[in-house]
């Protein structure tokens, strides 16, 4: 939280006062003083160059269009479209993951339904006076209103990827938006049901005459709206790419060059190693990931790398503890976090595995760590090039003051790793944001470490951010990672072997086929 409010450098007209469903999702996803600036419509004084993509970023732009016929001439048969909401064409994978949700939202909600579209999408609507003057409240969904044809019966219909749980307040605004948008007297009785594009699957959210409907909101949905408004809490992080306000924020940290790039011509866009890692292997793939279209569970979370994340899971539950403690090696027998199955050989390498972490925890130090925070998602914005960088270290502490990032990776494999940076470029990543200082403490001392915990021991390494040989490496790496992927305009797949370990391969049509035989994996 900072004193000065609303950040200076905004203007804009709080006549109108606009709230969105999605302001009550996911923490991850969200900043609610972004929120409540942009639901008051306040944006910077000075206005950024409006620098669009080539091809459509919103996954649900073609499905939405599409779903609008499929209810208004319900029939056998329609084509997904090649364009997305604002004309602009669809990615190969987007094009395919559209025609699968289209498919999947047919058989979900069949033609004879006695529903029928709304003309328009519902908005609720309540005008205030303030000491600042006469306010129109407004709070929209984006999601399917559709209506009886009598208008006495509504149902709002959320997609979503895959079902999710919906907070109580979530719940209440979605049947106050049914009940009451665009006050229709007529509305007896509302329905809010979340529906997955990629299985079908449907969940009723609220159903119930419009009196309970206003009665939910009231008890949840209003103080979450008040809450929201209220709200100076700045949370950094992935939101922070499309905010208007991003230039004139106050806590997200302005780190011109972090990237090596110098080139702010091309559209704002958010970079992680991760970003970096999925472009380089095909491009398709880390753009469809960046979109978040579900990827293929079977590849993604297999034994090994599942063994991964428990672990990390494992170790982050423990550092979280206060009082703060040292790892042991003492490993209980149900070590394995409930989010994840294992299967025994993998659960008891991972037990070896952080056995071998006691001996290197950062907590066994003789001198207390200052500030110690487990996984932070670490933003910054890179001006020179226009981009919102990403990271989420394992580890951050401090060391008399000056910050340590510590990255934890496991093999199954003793095999030596000699290249650390070129191994893993999140660590390449992490000498290029303690070596330019953009974390605020003494420079001194800062340095980065890789964790390697291996069947034979833990490899404990140390980066030094300040060594003229590791800053250069640092910055080529960075640049390399970066360089392609920012000039990127058609995301193009390239099929071959790697395909069989796609996650995304499922919605690529360029995709090189499985081989066939008893070896192949179905």
């Amino acid at each position: 939280m900072t004193d000065v409010w609303p950040p200076e450098g905004l203007i804009g007209d709080s006549g109108v006062v606009t709230v969105r469903l999605s302001m009550f999702g996911p923490e991850r996803y969200r900043c609610p003083a972004s929120d409540a600036l942009k639901a008051r419509g306040l944006r910077p004084r000075t206005r950024a160059a409006w620098k669009p993509e080539a091809l459509e970023t919103f996954p649900g732009a073609a499905f939405m269009a599409e779903a609008d016929e499929l209810d208004r001439r319900p029939g056998p048969s329609w084509t997904a479209s090649q364009e997305g909401g604002r004309g602009r064409p669809l990615h190969d994978g987007l094009r395919q993951w559209t025609r699968h949700a289209l498919d999947v939202y047919r058989k979900a909600f069949p033609a004879d339904s006695d529903l029928r579209l709304a003309a328009r999408p519902w908005v609720y609507k309540h005008e205030r006076s303030t000491p600042q003057g006469q306010v129109e409240y407004r709070i929209t969904a984006w999601g399917r209103c559709l209506e009886s044809a009598d208008g006495r019966r509504r149902e709002l219909r959320l997609p979503v990827n895959r079902l999710r749980v919906r907070t109580g307040p979530e719940r209440a605004v979605a049947a106050l938006i049914a009940a009451e948008g665009d006050s229709d007297p007529r509305v007896e009785d509302v329905r809010v049901v979340q529906f997955a594009l990629l299985d079908g699957g449907q969940e009723t959210l609220f159903e119930g005459t419009r009196a309970e409907a206003l009665a939910a909101y009231r008890s949840e949905g209003g103080p979450a709206v008040r809450a929201l408004l209220a709200s100076r809490e700045y949370r950094p992080g992935s939101a922070c790419v499309s905010c208007a306000v991003a230039p004139v924020c106050p806590v997200l940290p302005k780190a011109p060059g972090l990237l090596a790039i110098t080139d702010r011509s091309r559209p704002r866009r958010s970079w992680s190693s991760t970003t970096g890692r999925g472009h380089r292997g095909c491009p398709a793939r880390g753009y469809l990931k960046g979109l978040r279209i579900p990827s293929d569970d079977v590849v993604e979370r297999s034994a090994a790398a599942e063994r991964g994340r428990a672990v990390h899971a494992f170790l982050a539950e423990r550092h979280s503890r206060r009082p703060r403690t040292p790892c042991t090696a003492e490993i209980p027998p149900d070590w394995v976090p409930a989010a994840y199955r294992l299967p025994d050989e993998e659960r008891q390498l991972g037990v070896e595995l952080l056995r071998h972490h006691a001996e290197v925890c950062p907590l066994r130090a003789d001198r207390p760590r200052s500030s110690f925070l487990v996984e932070p998602r670490l933003s910054f914005d890179d001006t020179a090039a226009d981009l919102l960088v990403l990271a989420d270290p394992d580890l951050l502490y401090q060391d008399g003051g000056s910050w340590v990032w510590r990255e934890t990776k496991t093999s199954g494999s003793d095999r030596p790793v000699r290249e650390a940076m070129a191994t893993y470029p999140q660590l390449a990543l992490a000498v290029r944001i303690i070596g330019a200082g953009v974390l605020p403490g003494p420079l001194a001392g800062g340095r980065v470490e890789l964790e390697l915990l291996r069947p034979g021991g833990a490899d404990l390494r140390i980066l030094d951010p300040f060594a003229p040989s590791t800053r250069e490496k640092a910055r080529a790496l960075v640049r390399e990672q970066v360089s392609g992927w920012h000039a990127e305009t058609a995301f193009e797949a390239v099929p071959g072997p790697a395909c069989e370990a796609c996650e995304m391969a499922r919605w690529c049509s360029a995709r090189q086929p499985r081989p066939a035989g008893p070896g192949a994996r179905q």
